[in-house]
């Protein structure tokens, strides 16, 4: 049975614990209420959390943003090393200084979007980030704490909802037919490679993965099957995106 009784905090003043059972029966309290009535109105909650199955263990909490993340790395294999790559330094760079210490019960909606404020306008990191980026840096952080929900070690994500700022569409160059060769005469010994990326409209990445087989010059055919991406200088062949 849970219980209350009141205790002297290290300053004298008069306090109030709950001693409580979790869901697995072991005994444990949470102190630090101010009145006898802030005790029973919280203990009230708490067991209507746990005849709820909503009961989150103030130990799971507490654990700190940095914690998390290692596991959520490694619980993205669907990821492409070209994708897991840009979420790896965005987290390094721009997640882990700001989050990396804080605990989950100590994250606030309002922190998060201060946070995304300070990166648009270059305060954390000396310059302003693109919105790609800043766009990036809050889905990781986002995404970390959706799998602390379903762990049930909070009951809602906090970095959801977050005003972000907007991808602004790049102004796109296309070039003439003497253009393309203007480029291909320059280019030396690579440029049968710049007209076939011209024509063609294939990635840089799709075009390096190809093989004599994907080549059907009588029919006039190039079958796209592989993609090869560079990751950190090293040249990784993967699936094309679509």
């Amino acid at each position: 049975m849970a219980s209350i009784s009141s205790y002297k905090s290290g300053k004298g003043e008069q306090r109030y614990r709950v001693r409580y059972r979790k869901p697995d029966h072991t005994q444990t309290d949470k102190r630090g209420f101010r009145t006898r009535r802030e005790a029973e109105r919280w203990l009230a909650e708490n067991e209507v959390a746990k005849a709820r199955g909503e009961y989150l263990d103030p130990r799971d909490s507490r654990v700190t943003v940095a914690q998390l993340a290692d596991a959520w790395l490694a619980n993205q294999p669907h990821l492409k090393p070209s994708s897991r790559r840009p979420i790896e330094i965005a987290w390094r760079l721009h997640v882990a200084p700001f989050w990396g210490g804080v605990s989950l019960t100590a994250i606030r909606h309002s922190d998060v979007q201060a946070w995304i404020t300070r990166l648009s306008l270059g305060e954390s990191t000396g310059r302003p980030l693109g919105a790609t980026s800043v766009i990036r840096a809050h889905g990781v952080l986002a995404s970390i704490l959706d799998s602390a929900v379903k762990d049930r070690r909070i009951h809602s994500n906090p970095a959801r909802g977050i005003r972000l700022p907007r991808k602004v569409p790049k102004a796109r160059a296309y070039l003439s037919h003497q253009q393309v060769e203007a480029l291909a005469a320059e280019s030396g010994a690579h440029d049968l490679l710049v007209r076939f990326l011209a024509y063609t409209g294939l990635r840089w990445g799709e075009a390096t993965a190809l093989r004599v087989q994907d080549l059907h010059l009588l029919r006039r055919r190039v079958l796209v099957r592989s993609n090869a991406v560079n990751v950190g200088g090293v040249i990784i062949p993967g699936t094309p995106k679509s």
